[in-house]
């Protein structure tokens, strides 16, 4: 059962390790936002969450947001990001809930949100599969290079940045090359195109957000390290 304390203790251990993974880096971000990634949690924790200092939760599905949402009977004071593989279908419910998409995956998808959300247009990151793997879901780096002036023009959206997953490894250093990447297309489409608002890289999860953050993350994805038992009483 996950408690007050135990989500106090992580919390204060998990920023610690944000802020000093900042602090010995220059590619680090003026400002880390941590996502409390809510996937495997009840709706019941949301609230302690809340309580223990958390703003921000990534939800991965749809139906268990949306359940979680009505089991609470209102957001909880969160803010909520979607993380997870968006399918076309549930766009509309995704736009009724969340704050940002974190993982646009394709032109088309871009396109069917833009449709849906021209009276209010969505923040939106882009996903990009630096790593190759069949597995993993998003544009690849030439891709996202070739898409993005069809994306800028699509009046439902508002592009604020890229989102990433590392190769799993044992080792958090063998994220670093990704991540590195990361930034660096960043960074490039955003002088390419004069993009002053396309700052967010979304990277970085329990195994791996110190290296994130050195490389430049502004938002990390953490959930296990968040709900680890702890000594607290």
């Amino acid at each position: 059962m996950t408690t007050l304390p135990q989500l106090q203790e992580n919390l204060t251990s998990v920023l610690s390790r944000i802020s000093f993974a900042r602090g010995r880096s220059p590619n680090a971000a003026s400002q880390v936002r941590l996502v409390a990634v809510t996937k495997y949690v009840e709706a019941t924790v949301l609230p302690l969450l809340k309580e223990a200092g958390v703003e921000l939760i990534g939800e991965n599905r749809v139906q268990a947001a949306l359940a979680k949402h009505k089991e609470l009977n209102d957001n909880a004071g969160l803010a909520w990001h979607f993380i997870g593989r968006l399918q076309s279908n549930k766009i509309n419910k995704v736009l009724d809930l969340f704050s940002m998409i974190h993982s646009v995956d394709s032109l088309k998808l871009a396109a069917g949100i833009s449709q849906r959300s021209l009276s209010s247009p969505m923040p939106v990151l882009f996903e990009v599969n630096l790593s190759g793997e069949e597995s993993k879901s998003g544009f690849s780096a030439d891709e996202l290079r070739a898409s993005f002036p069809a994306l800028l023009k699509l009046p439902g959206i508002l592009p604020r940045g890229l989102m990433t997953m590392a190769p799993f490894s044992d080792n958090p250093e063998d994220a670093r090359p990704v991540f590195a990447g990361l930034r660096q297309l960043r960074d490039e489409l955003q002088s390419r195109y004069e993009l002053d608002s396309f700052t967010e890289l979304s990277m970085g999860m329990s195994g791996d957000f110190e290296i994130a953050v050195e490389e430049g993350a502004t938002l990390v994805r953490v959930g296990s390290a968040l709900y680890a038992e702890t000594n607290t009483a």
